[in-house]
């Protein structure tokens, strides 16, 4: 395992991170459960393996990955850093004081390592984090007591907003944010972090399991050079300097070995293939861009169709071979939060859209095609 510094912390932190928010599970009399015994054995190989930073929350796993992670550390807690967040839920430093409290009961420790405001935008930051007695407050009041170690934050905002609360929290020692082959939006963001001392964990380095499909595409970027799409997005995420640990959430021990393997590897990727990297998927997203640009113009639909997502999940099909996932994609839109509104296959063909549109897309073509290539057949 290779190691990194993480930012002014004086800590060396693995290049790999273990995220523990998909867990095993199993069926017990018709219900899926977690499975703990399994997931004590995942934990323990990769830390076995090196890993030496566990990132877990309140909310995973049915609210059960803090308890299941405090298990599998019993014993070998020295070995490793936790890493653990609050849900920014209210202004008041008191409750935030009580969640912490929580959090450390179910990890069963005293101390948790690296303790996040947890996935916080700019206007939360504002509103709610650093009013006075507030959330920020109580953090500093709970590692002066010996209950946090670095005060920490994730982040999902626009990437200007991750500079504003860096510079205005100024005790934040680390940043937890997205970054990927997919998406390289928070990537100056990245940078000006590392530049200002914080250590940085990337979080869906394989695309929130998007890149760890199969994909020539993806794997031709660097033909014969890679044995999979994850292992191309997981060194890619590694060879940004600014970046300390990729942070993967696994949940067999193969995952964990394949990922070991790949941030244990002595030889980055070099410049000249990073560059060629950014050239073609900078292509690839330009050949996105003439099905799509994402600028929400045709918005709203009067069937309730989300079109610019199904354009941007039908482009992972088209432009970056990842069908399976498209396909798997498809089918959830309108089952979960984070898929809202109606699939393509809803089109009455309007055309309303259409006239909207400044790109003039053939909208409802489009939309048919989506349907006939991602729809169940």
């Amino acid at each position: 395992m290779l190691y990194r510094k993480f930012g002014n912390t004086g800590v060396m932190i693995s290049a790999l991170g273990f995220g523990a928010m998909r867990l095993p599970q199993k069926e017990i009399n018709g219900k899926m459960v977690f499975d703990e015994d399994e997931s004590i054995k995942i934990i323990h190989r990769a830390v076995e393996l090196g890993v030496n930073y566990i990132d877990t929350a309140p909310y995973y796993c049915d609210s059960q990955s803090e308890i299941i992670v405090g298990k599998a550390l019993k014993g070998i807690k020295n070995k490793v850093y936790i890493s653990t967040k609050n849900p920014i839920e209210d202004d008041s430093g008191d409750n935030f004081l009580k969640r912490l409290e929580n959090s450390l009961k179910k990890l069963d420790v005293d101390k948790i390592d690296f303790y996040h405001m947890w996935g916080i935008n700019y206007e939360a930051f504002r509103e709610k984090i650093i009013k006075k007695g507030g959330p920020l407050d109580a953090a500093k009041r709970a590692k002066e007591e010996g209950l946090i170690g670095h005060i920490s934050f994730s982040f999902h905002d626009k990437p200007e907003n991750m500079i504003k609360i860096i510079d205005e929290g100024e005790v934040f020692e680390t940043v937890l944010c997205q970054y990927n082959l997919l998406d390289r939006s928070n990537e100056k963001a990245i940078e000006y972090a590392a530049e200002k001392g914080l250590g940085v964990v990337v979080m869906g380095p394989v695309g929130g399991g998007r890149l760890g499909a199969p994909s020539p595409v993806i794997q031709n970027l660097l033909p014969g050079k890679v044995v999979s799409s994850a292992e191309i997005a997981l060194r890619f995420v590694l060879a940004n300097p600014n970046v300390s640990c990729a942070l993967s959430g696994m949940s067999t021990i193969e995952m964990v070995e394949q990922n070991a393997k790949v941030a244990s590897n002595p030889n980055p990727l070099s410049s000249e293939e990073l560059e060629l990297i950014k050239k073609a998927m900078e292509e690839n997203k330009k050949l996105a861009d003439l099905y799509c640009t994402g600028c929400n113009y045709c918005m709203p639909c009067p069937q309730g169709v989300n079109i610019p997502l199904n354009f941007q999940i039908m482009n992972y099909h088209r432009v970056y071979g990842l069908t399976d996932f498209a396909k798997a994609e498809y089918a959830r839109i309108g089952t979960v939060q984070w898929l809202p509104g109606k699939k393509a296959e809803e089109c009455i063909e309007c055309g309303i859209c259409e006239e909207k549109c400044p790109q003039k897309i053939q909208i409802r073509k489009q939309l048919k095609e989506t349907a006939q290539t991602l729809g169940a057949k």
